[in-house]
């Protein structure tokens, strides 16, 4: 009997190896490896299999191996889903270099403009420089004027046929009224050019009141109405 029992023994001594080696190549050839795969489907189901599961290729699945390793598995996409995700991910790319880029500039508008008074300040400026142009228009209108009195009253000898009148006078009528127009037409421009640089600096005035309340040190004066 003992002896018996010693020739089982080899022989399982020489058969477990092989077991064992057996079972290592089984799981080699398994597709999942000996993972499990979990995932929650479309009607809410949480599904588990040793494989990936195709009731969830469509969304994210979670693998853990026999190691304890975890691991998410990507969904397959068919052509127009991919192209799909990839015009959401272009999208997103724009929207987050505009916001990048709107940062980048209240940054250099901050900088530029530190606190009201600064704002203010170059806003009075701007509006001397154009106040400045358009005087000096207006004191040529004036010029103008002038040069008109003079050549109507040399037409005053002409008044009853002003077909009469000399090419150079008649010349000097016709330059002296465009001349007049060019000059309106310019002071015109000039108001249009104030206005619009009133509305920038009352646009840049929104946008900074944030920034100064948020750059102020405690306890510090408000950035003004």
């Amino acid at each position: 009997m003992a002896l018996q029992d010693r020739t089982h023994a080899g022989a399982w001594s020489m058969l477990l190896p092989l077991l064992a080696a057996g079972t290592v190549a089984a799981q080699s050839a398994s597709p999942s490896g000996g993972s499990i795969y979990s995932c929650t489907d479309a009607r809410g189901r949480t599904l588990t299999a040793d494989r990936p599961i195709p009731d969830c290729s469509d969304r994210e699945q979670r693998a853990l191996s026999p190691s304890g390793a975890r691991r998410i598995v990507e969904p397959s996409y068919t052509a127009q889903e991919q192209a799909e995700r990839d015009e959401r991910a272009r999208q997103a790319a724009q929207q987050a270099a505009r916001l990048n880029e709107e940062r980048r500039r209240e940054r250099a508008l901050l900088m530029r403009y530190p606190n009201l008074a600064t704002h203010e300040r170059e806003r009075v400026e701007a509006m001397q420089q154009i106040d400045t142009v358009i005087d000096a228009a207006r004191k040529r209108l004036g010029e103008l004027a002038k040069e008109r009195q003079s050549v109507d009253d040399e037409m005053e000898f002409y008044k009853k046929d002003v077909s009469k009148a000399p090419p150079s006078l008649r010349r000097k009528l016709d330059d002296n009224e465009q001349s007049v127009a060019v000059q309106n037409r310019f002071i015109a421009a000039q108001d249009d050019e104030k206005k619009r640089v009133n509305a920038r600096f009352d646009e840049e005035r929104v946008r900074l009141k944030p920034l100064w309340a948020a750059n102020a040190p405690p306890g510090g004066a408000g950035a003004g109405r």
